[in-house]
């Protein structure tokens, strides 16, 4: 289903009903990512999947798409659904854009996966400056090598054919939505408070091999919380490399 919100259409898509859980992908992906679950969760939850600004089938807004714009367009969507309070999740930068909207809006519950609180490092700025530098040298290069580096060399082999179908679907993005995701991702700021003090369930699910968050870090900050952690012995991309855990989780935490 689409919706226009500030002249452009915003895409979701909307399965069963109850308790709404809402579903929010990261950069270079899209909502089909949760696909596998909705099935499932659908059964007995209300399961909203939305792309992103820039991302899917939902258009450009801004030439920076700050998380609490990208969170701000969530919202119209939940308004425009009825919905007042939600389980929210999100994927890497889906999880900014999540920690964005639980800081303007009641929330039932947060869990963010392969994602962190924490703003961008000065190096990790740097390298967004990199990227959108490289994005509009080569998408079709940048976006190879992105998608790609998000997983272990043995994994590379063993889910060639998904990450096949993520980079097909990546391309799909424009340049001018990449370089806005970037941007917005370099600016963001740090809600590493919000997240330990919200009144809210929250969940972080980690990857002991994720080669884009520090692991042990993540673990340190999280440290004498209420954070509910779970722990994947793969990479970045839990959803993919640990899907049947990553439902198992998310069914758990939503109980």
């Amino acid at each position: 289903m689409t919706l226009e919100h500030n002249g452009i259409p915003v895409f979701y898509t909307d399965n069963g009903e109850g308790q709404a859980l809402v579903f929010l992908h990261g950069f270079l992906e899209n909502s089909s990512i949760w696909n596998p679950f909705i099935p499932e969760l659908s059964k007995t939850k209300r399961v909203i999947c939305i792309d992103l600004l820039g991302h899917g089938k939902t258009g450009c807004l801004n030439e920076i798409h700050t998380m609490e714009v990208m969170a701000d367009t969530v919202k119209t969507i939940l308004n425009n659904l009825s919905i007042e309070r939600a389980f929210l999740f999100g994927h890497s930068m889906g999880g900014y854009v999540a920690l964005a909207l639980a800081e303007k809006y009641n929330t039932s519950g947060i869990c963010l996966i392969n994602s962190t609180a924490s703003a961008d490092s000065e190096e990790k700025q740097l390298n967004r400056e990199r990227a959108i530098a490289a994005v509009k040298k080569s998408k079709e290069t940048f976006v190879r090598m992105a998608i790609s580096n998000l997983f272990s060399p043995q994994n590379r082999e063993l889910f060639s054919n998904e990450i096949e179908t993520l980079k097909t679907e990546a391309l799909k993005t424009p340049v001018r939505g990449i370089a806005a995701a970037l941007k917005g991702m370099k600016i963001r700021k740090d809600r590493t408070a919000l997240f330990h003090s919200g009144r809210y369930k929250k969940m972080l699910i980690l990857g002991k091999k994720d080669p884009v968050l520090n692991y042990n870090d993540l673990l340190v900050k999280t440290k004498n919380t209420d954070v509910e952690i779970a722990v994947f012995e793969d990479g970045h991309m839990s959803y993919i490399e640990n899907t049947r855990e990553l439902l198992h989780k998310i069914m758990h935490f939503i109980e």
